[in-house]
């Protein structure tokens, strides 16, 4: 067959498109937010306040019982019982903004001023590869909920705006600080269980001939249900998953059911007994705590948005000299904790 021409060639490439697979992003960065995930699915709104989410603890029974025979005189005593922990609110923003310009690129144009609406030009399928507002809207969305989950985790003091999060709940050195408005350092029942380096280096060193690590976990099973109910959230890091499948990996029971067309290797999800199912949680790797575990009590934790402001969507006013549309999405709310020794956090060397 006779060789193409240059000049067939040119003509071919000239008239000729490349194949773009339309209205389909696939986004490599986007991870999975269980901590976010879990505490908004048994998230309780209030219907604001002052400043601070308030909650009444209560340490110790102040009344006891006695004997007594005959005229004896009886005690009487006034139970005050009741301390009370704060947790402040705060407000989360995160905006965008586009102009109509890139808009009417995308067969897009804004019905009213500000943006709320917006229409498709007839024929707009044959121009389009993506749709960019979709794009803004769902980068706009990923965005807030990755803010959302990270602050979650951190302890608040990365910013005085920001609510305080698991790690300021659930303390790698309970022993010390204010929580809630509450002395640990004097109010023992106040206190996580923390298996770490910080607290009295009374981290687990993992031994597959041990199961040191599962022993460790199964051992707090008491501590942890012995002031109450608990229904945990159990999240760990990589690091920490390696070590709990390696030990559950070497005491785990073989079968041999003869030889098929598929081999299957690796071991199913983890759990402890009494405690719940381990799962993995990406963003203890992002913050640098693939070794650690977290224990969360969701019925002590509890995310609270305030009524009407969770995840409240805006479409503000643009300039009058520019023709810029603007979105903007708001969350009002706290984290808060009713109780403290239901929960906790464990460390592997």
């Amino acid at each position: 067959m006779a060789a193409l021409t240059q000049a067939v060639l040119d003509n071919v490439a000239n008239a000729a498109f490349d194949f773009y697979e339309k209205k389909k992003l696939y986004n490599q960065h986007i991870q999975d937010k269980p901590l976010l995930r879990e505490l908004r699915s048994k998230q309780k709104s209030f219907p604001g306040g002052k400043e601070n989410i308030v909650v009444s603890p209560v340490f110790e029974t102040q009344s006891s019982l006695e004997g007594f025979e005959g005229d004896d005189t009886l005690s009487f005593v006034n139970p005050t019982p009741i301390k009370q922990a704060s947790y402040p609110w705060k407000m989360q923003h995160l905006g965008i903004k586009m102009t109509t310009e890139e808009l009417l690129k995308d067969g897009i144009s804004v019905v009213d001023t500000n943006g709320a609406r917006t229409s498709e030009h007839s024929q707009r399928d044959l121009t389009v590869i993506q749709n960019i507002l979709e794009s803004k809207l769902e980068d706009m969305s990923e965005g807030f909920a990755s803010g959302m989950n990270t602050m979650l985790w951190k302890d608040g003091t990365q910013s005085t705006k920001d609510v305080p999060g698991i790690r300021y709940l659930i303390a790698e050195n309970p022993a010390t600080g204010v929580v809630g408005g509450i002395d640990r350092a004097t109010v023992p029942l106040w206190r996580n269980v923390a298996l770490t380096t910080a607290n009295g280096t009374s981290q687990v060193t993992p031994d597959t001939s041990t199961s040191a690590l599962i022993r460790a976990l199964q051992k707090e099973v008491r501590t942890l249900r012995r002031y109450g109910n608990p229904n945990f959230l159990i999240l760990a890091g990589s690091a920490f998953m390696d070590a709990i499948e390696d030990e559950a990996y070497a005491k785990g029971t073989l079968t041999q059911t003869g030889f098929g067309d598929t081999t299957e290797l690796g071991i199913g999800k983890v759990s402890i007994r009494g405690l719940g199912t381990v799962m993995y949680d990406p963003t203890l790797d992002d913050l640098s705590k693939s070794k650690f575990c977290y224990f969360i009590d969701m019925n002590a934790i509890k995310m609270r948005p305030i009524e009407g402001e969770d995840m409240k969507r805006h479409n503000p006013a643009r300039p009058h000299d520019k023709m810029v549309v603007y979105k903007s999405m708001t969350w009002a709310g706290g984290l808060s904790m009713t109780q403290a020794n239901t929960s906790m956090v464990a460390e592997i060397a």
